[in-house]
């Protein structure tokens, strides 16, 4: 793929993005769902109204200045409603998230480039992530977990071109990496994830490089004179490390303690302090260390994850297969025309003809193939080093990793580090808390459809159209309920294809 088709591609898919957030962004004239907290508090930071939150205020900080935004442009201001504490248009609102959300596919597919230098994979890892159902719900509404994913994904893109350049310039991108990590954890607390995903994936690149050059070393003094025993190992860790220009994550090892502790801790603690800094000004309540305390204090007693507490609790074990989505918002009505009232219970059951729901539920297919090529990913990892053990009859590693073997291990280490905190949590979490984690499955199962693409053979290239083609048209099918375009009771049942889904 040449760069003319590479930035028409990207370009596309922007606009495609932009067009389905923007499109009917003001559909419901009330607050949907975390709405009624979030575009609260945004407006709450305009009208000086002190209050508590639950999280840190980064998220509630841009949605209030999205509503001053849109509140001084001179259009979309039909409908309004006072939900939020002052008389607002729903498009001021939510206008600044669909514009954030749209970016999140660029930043998805140059972190893809990024990682391989393939133009082919970064326009796949786009396409899926602008074909994801949850990422659009999420976008269309006053809500905060768009701000988590993109600060973080910025944090590892900045972090990759960091790697791919040296002296001052390295430095300048590890700062943007600082600041951007500090920001999604300034969103809400799980942003720190992707931030320990960057130390572990560095931590993995040491003990590879650590075990390389120690059994190697070890290999060589028994069997050669200590002079040309140091001469073979710097060479083989020479060979190791010196094609840098393959992928960045080979250059980790240039990144010394010192570096990660300032660029990676440092830098994003004192962005997340500054974070606070009109908050504690606005609610002064509260201390630093004292709201803190209280915000933990209110997640440890929001009650176990069982459907007693939340109807849509769902373990993390629940989310890579999407057996409990979300309603967002759910109104019936007796026709297409009939207005939709700004707050209330929808009609009794059986009295509405349409239906209008907003379901927080990713693209199906896109989820369960890149499930599936995350565990492809884990399995090709362990069975490259099987069969490198059984080759070389020892415990060791490859002198090289392949770039693909790299991308394999970041993309793991990633999902793994953004999923598996959750185990531990034993409060009701939601299925959007998996939003963190899903971002690497879509950079799997674009991983395996470019090699499936890529491939000499007929039939894996045929494999990499279908699932391609799937994907689109399961998109194209789910796209009334991330939308909430009107349904039948027929459509609506279609499109429910599990009772966990409802």
């Amino acid at each position: 793929m040449n760069k003319k088709w590479f930035r028409i591609g990207m370009v596309s898919i922007f606009i495609l993005s932009v067009a389905l957030r923007f499109w009917g962004l003001e559909r419901f004239n009330t607050l949907v769902f975390d709405e009624v907290y979030f575009a609260k508090f945004g407006n709450n930071y305009l009208t000086h109204t002190p209050f508590f939150n639950a999280h840190p205020p980064l998220s509630q900080y841009l949605i209030g200045i999205g509503i001053w935004i849109g509140s001084h442009i001179p259009f979309w201001h039909d409908t309004v409603n006072g939900l939020t504490g002052s008389m607002r248009s729903p498009w001021t609102y939510r206008w600044f998230n669909a514009l954030t959300g749209s970016f999140i596919p660029l930043v998805v597919a140059a972190i893809a480039y990024q990682l391989s230098y393939r133009r082919s994979f970064a326009i796949l890892a786009g396409l899926f992530t602008a074909c994801d159902g949850i990422f659009l719900v999420e976008s269309r509404y006053a809500l905060s977990n768009i701000y988590i994913v993109i600060f973080g994904l910025l944090g590892h893109w900045f972090l990759l071109l960091a790697l791919d350049n040296q002296n001052r310039r390295r430095s300048f991108w590890l700062v943007f990496a600082g600041i951007t990590f500090g920001a999604s954890v300034g969103t809400k607390w799980n942003g720190l994830w992707f931030l320990s995903g960057a130390y572990l994936i560095w931590i993995a690149a040491w003990v590879i490089r650590g075990m390389h050059s120690f059994l190697n070393s070890k290999l060589f003094f028994r069997s050669l004179s200590l002079k040309e025993a140091e001469g073979r190992s710097q060479e083989a860790e020479v060979s190791t490390y010196s094609s840098s220009s393959q992928t960045p994550l080979q250059n980790l090892t240039q990144l010394n303690i010192f570096q990660m502790l300032f660029y990676l801790g440092i830098i994003p603690a004192f962005i997340y302090s500054i974070i606070w800094i009109p908050h504690l000004q606005l609610d002064k309540t509260y201390g630093f260390i004292a709201v803190h305390q209280q915000i933990l204090k209110f997640h440890l007693h929001l009650g176990g994850n069982s459907p007693n507490v939340h109807p849509y609790c769902a373990a993390w074990y629940k989310w890579p297969l999407m057996t409990r989505p979300m309603a967002y918002y759910y109104q019936t009505a007796e026709s297409i025309t009939e207005p939709l009232p700004v707050m209330g219970p929808p009609l009794p059951a059986g009295a509405g003809q349409v239906i209008y729901d907003v379901h927080a539920m990713g693209n199906p297919f896109l989820w369960w193939f890149g499930v599936a090529a995350i565990l492809f990913l884990v399995g090709m990892l362990v069975s490259q080093l099987v069969i490198f053990w059984v080759k070389e009859k020892r415990f060791s590693v490859p002198a090289t990793l392949s770039v693909d073997t790299w991308i394999a291990l970041y993309l793991v280490i990633n999902y793994a580090a953004n999923l598996l905190p959750w185990v531990k949590v034993t409060r009701c979490v939601f299925i959007y808390h998996y939003m963190c984690a899903v971002v690497f499955v879509f950079l799997a199962i674009a991983w395996f459809v470019d090699q499936c693409l890529r491939s000499y053979y007929q039939q894996l290239r045929a494999i990499g159209v279908t699932i391609t083609f799937i994907i689109l048209v399961a998109f194209i099918f789910w796209m009334p309920v991330y939308l909430g375009l009107p349904l039948s009771h027929n459509g609506y049942k279609l499109r429910m294809w599990f009772n966990s889904w409802i």
